[in-house]
């Protein structure tokens, strides 16, 4: 059974194969014709694309919903919808106003009814076979999302504000996990994209004590936890994993041989790394097993869960899912499919590259996964264009988004390693980092 399976992977012990986690979460509306604002905000059409994803799917665990501005939401932040991704943050309450909030959420507050009604009904029909998945912001993207960008120069010039701003934001997801847990939830994940974002010093200056404290009030629920992270964090992997959490979720930005020495040492489950664009919503069924096979071959499959990087593009092709799941549930059977595997390439696909010694104005390039979906990619936008109101149209920016096949091309010619990254007149400047406006607005006027 997928949901024991599973549960014994979180318990870190010896298993007959690897454990599938498809993070479905608009991409779940794909499969029944719903976007993505329809997926997240109508009860009984969540349910429906849920219930495909299990069918289709047949996932050992898999989310409820993968939305990081549900509590953002209700704690007076703007949201701006798309119809093919989550909704993101474009107003933060603490922007103008250095305080600790004091309100605490309740099962009342906007889309919570409809979530935990969901949630109840997903563990009754398949909770008996299938692991469920109650996902929360993680307390430094939440404390993200109400500060703004401020909070990075807050980390220098007042540290004991962001201290407290995270324990806020701690005590808020320990009440959402109450609820979740109340309702059924099997595993509590933080997905925090924005840990990738800083040095591991100050990740044990910030977030050490919140986190210890997140994960030991999910033991004492006597549920699993799970630690997401987007980006590049192998910096911060060691301190992660002394916050004891149950399991640690990567992306592709972090090598998974790397990572699984690390959670290897500390006996926490690692879970990933699927690429979402190159892989997922861009490759073929081969590419899908094949990227499957390279890990299960690379890595032990005890404390190993195999999953996408993080939430799936909506448009990632049903087939391509399928064929994660059938490698990670029969790998022999898969070996024989790949014996005449040719990779799909993005090396033939033209892009000119701007001139560089001959530009007009200043150049920012700005590569991301998707600013309108990726928390980090978002505030490393923010970045930019807050520094952007200060020079105008003395500077040219522009984004590139690794959805599109031309930019993944286009990330191959310039050697970009890491989403987010910024370069600066073809010079890589920020590498899954978040400059403050003062250090950007220097570069910039260096240029």
């Amino acid at each position: 059974m997928g949901k024991e399976l599973l549960f014994k992977t979180l318990s870190h012990e010896k298993v007959d194969r690897a454990p599938w986690v498809p993070f479905a979460g608009v991409h779940a509306g794909k499969l029944v014709g719903y976007d993505a604002e329809e997926v997240l905000t109508d009860g009984d059409k969540l349910f429906e694309a849920l219930m495909e994803v299990n069918k289709l799917y047949r996932p050992d665990g898999q989310p409820v919903i993968f939305d990081l501005q549900i509590e953002a939401e209700i704690l007076d932040c703007e949201l701006m919808w798309a119809k093919d991704a989550p909704p993101s943050v474009v107003s933060h309450p603490l922007e103008m106003e250095k305080k600790i909030p004091t309100r605490m959420i309740e099962k009342t507050d906007g889309r919570l009814p409809m979530i935990l009604d969901v949630m109840k009904k997903m563990k009754k029909e398949v909770g008996d076979t299938t692991a469920l998945y109650g996902l929360v912001c993680g307390p430094f993207t939440l404390a993200s999302h109400l500060r703004g960008n401020m909070i990075f120069m807050d980390m220098f010039d007042d540290p004991e504000y962001v201290i407290n701003l995270v324990k806020y934001s701690n005590e808020v997801i320990k009440k959402l996990a109450d609820y979740y847990i109340e309702a059924g939830m099997d595993v509590i994940a933080s997905v925090d994209p924005l840990v990738s974002q800083i040095s591991s010093d100050h990740f044990e200056e910030f977030l050490t004590e919140s986190y210890t404290d997140f994960f030991e009030h999910i033991r004492k629920s006597e549920a699993y936890s799970s630690f997401f992270v987007c980006g590049d964090a192998t910096k911060n992997l060691e301190v992660m994993c002394e916050t004891k959490p149950d399991s640690i979720s990567i992306d592709e930005n972090i090598n998974i041989v790397t990572a699984k020495a690390v959670t290897d040492k500390y006996n926490v489950t690692l879970g990933g790394n699927i690429p979402l664009t190159t892989i997922m919503l861009h490759g073929t069924q081969q590419d899908n097993m094949k990227v499957v096979i390279d890990i299960l071959e690379s890595v032990s499959t005890k404390n190993l869960i195999i999953a996408p990087g993080c939430d799936m593009p909506y448009d990632v092709p049903i087939a391509n899912s399928i064929a994660v799941q059938e490698a990670a549930r029969d790998p022999e059977s898969a070996k024989k499919i790949l014996e005449n595997y040719e990779a799909t390439s993005f090396e033939d696909i033209e892009v000119d590259l701007p001139d560089y010694d001959n530009l007009e104005k200043p150049l920012v390039e700005v590569f991301t996964l998707d600013s309108a979906s990726c928390a980090a990619c978002g505030y490393m936008m923010i970045a930019i264009n807050d520094a952007w109101k200060e020079f105008g149209d003395k500077i040219n920016v522009v984004e590139y988004k690794y959805t599109v096949k031309e930019n993944i091309a286009r990330c191959m010619k310039m050697g970009v390693k890491n989403l987010p990254s910024m370069y600066i007149n073809g010079q890589l400047k920020y590498s899954s980092i978040i400059p403050s406006k003062k250090e950007l607005i220097e570069a910039i006027e260096t240029a």
